[in-house]
């Protein structure tokens, strides 16, 4: 019990207990052992937060940039370290049941983002133009919002964390975090290495939840006055309940949602390097990313020889431990349920089976699933299912395949595969996504752009200056304007 790590809050610069000496604890979804144990925020710790984050506003939004910069340059020192990273892989694992793989995902992708991220200060620029008054002048200032309260998933805890907070923070706005109640400790490894890089006193803020206190909380907060926009990257679910209580106080979001993205494979697809693709960007992490390749769809050539090679790929994936094997337990036995349910459900109503059995393997670990012929109707094709399930459809011509791939509320991501470079940039600006691969894996993230859906079950919204920032315009009239409309 006295190794379990325990996460307290941050608020105002000071690590420390809920204000009732509430906690909640984690369990691996692998062993069902106890992983952490975490501080429960309250309703006045949340005040406490946010009258922090108030108040750190007005000096951190007037810290010069170059200082700015220099803070987070100095916290990817910290998360390069290997010191940092060997302390941070152990709860990813426990916590999460984070396979080697995707924990080295992680710590490479949360340094690459924090870098990037970083050197966003270059973009909060304003403009100088002519008044349309003559002999005025505009400024056109970038400033930042205020209070911003974050919510971060745990699928991918570094780096979505670091998106989640230091975007906001970089443009000059304070920020009240709430991590995700599965990695609660995980997170706040990257919340101590942003703050002890120098940032000032309640500019961020650290608040985990329980499930239990989680809505009456999040309303409370998002109602808050100082609370000027609201981030969640998570289920559609939720960010329909978050989008709804922000709507009652006009506070715009930036909701970073579910995916369920197609990789289009035409019939003069490099099927060797498709069918890699398509296996990693489907099943790393056992499926469980919002870009993470859920349907395929393939031209009718290409067909047998790309299931071939998925089957071949598949079966020398191991799952069992997430310290040794490729693939390891969803995050609950209730998502792993689930997922098995979606299955029946796609077999029973026409799909065939490739690969899997339905069984689960333990609690909550599944096997990789191949099924061929799902098509819209199915829940299999509707919902994201967030596990390691591949959802193959065949078409006859390329009009069939795009057609298919934006039959979906979901936008998020996709890929093309076609040797035709010409036919690949018109087939892939008919996709209605965020972001297309051609040639490449739906899970790729072009690196300064970030993600964003299209509306819908993605959400809307991107990472970036312009959502967390304010033009503000400043006239400078000239002496002895005209106001002769009352004759004056």
């Amino acid at each position: 019990m006295s190794n379990v790590p325990f996460t307290p809050l941050l608020i105002n610069g000071e690590r420390r207990p809920a204000s009732t000496g509430a906690t909640f604890s984690v369990y691996s979804p692998h062993t069902g052992t106890l992983a952490s144990t975490a501080a429960a925020a309250t309703s006045d710790d949340c005040r406490a937060a946010i009258d922090a984050a108030q108040l750190a506003f007005p000096a951190w939004e007037e810290t010069p940039y170059a200082t700015r910069r220099q803070i987070f340059l100095r916290a990817l020192e910290t998360l390069q370290s290997e010191e940092w990273q060997k302390k941070a892989t152990l709860p990813m694992r426990t916590e999460v049941a984070m396979p080697q793989p995707q924990v080295l995902f992680n710590l490479l992708a949360g340094t690459k983002t924090l870098e990037s991220i970083a050197c966003m200060v270059n973009d909060l620029k304003g403009e100088t133009l002519p008044s349309g008054i003559p002999g005025g002048q505009v400024f056109v200032q970038r400033r930042a919002q205020g209070v911003i309260y974050s919510v971060v998933p745990w699928n991918a805890p570094i780096p979505l964390l670091i998106t989640s907070v230091v975007v906001p923070l970089v443009c000059g706005n304070t920020v009240v975090v709430r991590p995700s109640e599965f990695c609660p400790y995980t997170t706040s490894l990257v919340v101590d290495a942003l703050h002890d890089a120098g940032l000032p006193a309640g500019v961020l803020n650290f608040v985990p939840m329980s499930v239990e206190d989680t809505p009456q909380l999040t309303s409370e907060i998002i109602g808050h006055p100082a609370v000027k926009r609201v981030t969640f990257t998570g289920s559609d679910r939720i960010g329909k309940i978050i989008a709804g209580e922000a709507a009652k106080h006009l506070k715009p979001c930036v909701l970073e949602l579910g995916g369920k993205a197609p990789s289009v494979v035409l019939a003069d697809a490099d099927i060797d390097q498709a069918s890699r693709a398509i296996v990693v960007g489907g099943l790393l992490y056992s499926g469980q990313i919002c870009m993470s390749t859920e349907r395929v769809i393939v031209q009718r050539p290409a067909l047998e020889p790309l299931v071939a090679a998925i089957k071949q790929h598949i079966n020398t994936l191991s799952v069992g431990d997430p310290q040794n094997a490729h693939l390891s337990s969803v995050f609950t036995e209730r998502s792993a349920d689930g997922i098995i349910s979606m299955l029946k459900e796609a077999k029973e109503a026409g799909a065939e089976v490739v690969l899997g059995d339905f069984e689960k393997a333990g609690p909550a670990l599944l096997k990789p699933h191949v099924l061929l012929g799902v098509k819209p109707g199915m829940r299999l094709w509707q919902r994201e299912s967030f596990g390691p399930v591949l959802a193959l459809a065949v078409v006859d011509t390329i009009d069939e395949a795009v057609q298919l791939a934006n039959a979906s509320d979901y936008s998020l991501a996709a890929s093309l595969w076609t040797k035709d470079v010409y036919n690949a940039i018109n087939v892939a600006m008919r996709i209605r996504s965020g972001s297309v691969s051609i040639n490449g894996s739906t899970i790729h993230v072009e690196s300064g752009h970030g993600l964003t859906g299209l509306g819908g079950s993605s959400g809307y919204g991107r990472f970036n200056v312009d959502n967390f920032t304010d033009k503000r315009v400043i006239t400078l009239h000239p002496p002895k304007s005209n106001y002769g409309l009352l004759g004056l």
